[in-house]
């Protein structure tokens, strides 16, 4: 059985890393898998793949910026590698479109399988694509939702039947976040005395890094604001931190390897978004054992409850009176111990055992 991974990029976001984190996991567990990338610019998790050299790495443009992900011509090129694999397991849009139409220039010898990441997207809210995102769904042999809330979302806004979809939880490598070494506040220019904020996530609309800028407005001087992440943005969220005179408390550190590191470095982890269909980086950091928030949406708040806290989604006074609140150090302690035990309900070799279950179903499917 021969896989193919397909997704945009390996840039910033939570697909993408899981992608890096997962397909070694599956290599060593026997399962033959190679990953095919619309685009990439020497990007650091594409970088980390190929140092690890388990798989082969297809990339369709390797040059210029992230809009080629939209060059249509892309689907001859998925053609030629498509055919030469028994399952595509394809990620995010326009992946999630020029996949099948290779493959249905192939005569539809692969067989599809699509994640859906998210509980919202323009194409979902817009009626002229019903028709259209109704004829891609139905060329894959199964979807695969990562919570409750994201099938709930396709069933309602597209029909689609309960027997097409399958839920499978995102997961995060625990063992390795524990053994992660903690950055040290030296190497860049922290110190000990100041309270750091982290927020790891894309620059991109689905993301509202706007909110926690505007709470470190609120906060304390001593306060600092370390964003990981990069994307179309950025300048938006620089001249954001300039107008509230705040650029010398936020540092962007861009795409990095080392995020749990960085984490572990920091006092609180936020995770503000507009809508979110799981939460990667908010599971990741309450594995790196620091106290989390994040606004409270559909897929994000199923992660964070019971864990971490949670903020409502844009109001940055709410975001600001939470944050304070964790100065008490006993508040801190339980909500620290909160989010180490709940996270464990969502260690990553859960989620490729069940990968690997249908991986083999749909391989033996006619």
């Amino acid at each position: 059985m021969k896989i193919l991974q397909i997704v945009n990029s390996l840039g910033t976001g939570g697909a993408e890393k899981l992608l890096l984190d997962t397909i070694p996991l599956y290599v060593d567990k026997g399962i033959q898998m190679d990953i095919l990338l619309l685009w990439d610019n020497d990007l650091p998790f594409t970088k980390a793949l190929e140092k690890l050299s388990c798989c082969k790495i297809h990339i369709l443009k390797k040059s210029g910026n992230y809009k080629h992900i939209y060059n249509p011509l892309s689907v001859f090129k998925i053609r030629k590698i498509l055919k030469d694999y028994d399952i595509a397991h394809v990620h995010l849009f326009p992946a999630q479109y020029f996949t099948v139409f290779a493959n249905i220039l192939n005569g539809n010898k692969t067989k599809l399988l699509f994640t859906e990441h998210s509980t919202s997207n323009k194409r979902l809210q817009n009626a002229v694509f019903k028709n259209i995102e109704q004829f891609i769904y139905k060329r894959y042999r199964k979807i695969v939702c990562i919570t409750v809330q994201v099938k709930d979302v396709l069933k309602n806004k597209l029909n689609i039947l309960d027997n097409k979809i399958t839920i499978i939880e995102n997961g995060v490598n625990i063992n390795k976040i524990i053994l992660a070494d903690k950055a040290l506040r030296k190497d860049f220019n922290f110190k000990d005395s100041e309270k750091l904020l982290v927020m790891t996530a894309g620059f991109r609309s689905q993301k509202d890094q706007d909110t926690v800028i505007r709470a470190l407005s609120q906060l304390p001087t001593n306060y600092k604001l370390l964003l990981v992440g990069d994307g179309e943005r950025k300048n938006e969220l620089q001249n954001l931190g300039k107008s509230l005179d705040l650029i010398e408390r936020i540092s962007f550190l861009g795409v990095r390897n080392d995020v749990a590191s960085i984490i572990k470095m920091c006092d609180i982890s936020t995770l503000s978004s507009h809508w979110e269909g799981f939460g990667l980086a908010a599971a990741e950091s309450m594995a790196c054992g620091i106290p989390t928030i994040a606004s409270n949406v559909d897929g994000l708040a199923q992660v964070i409850s019971g864990g971490g806290i949670l903020f409502e989604k844009g109001n940055y006074i709410d975001l600001k009176n939470k944050i304070l609140e964790l100065e008490n150090e006993e508040y801190y302690k339980i909500v620290k111990e909160s989010c180490l035990k709940k996270v464990g309900q969502y260690d990553i070799y859960n989620m490729i055992e069940k990968h690997i279950q249908l991986y083999t179903q749909i391989y033996e499917q006619d």
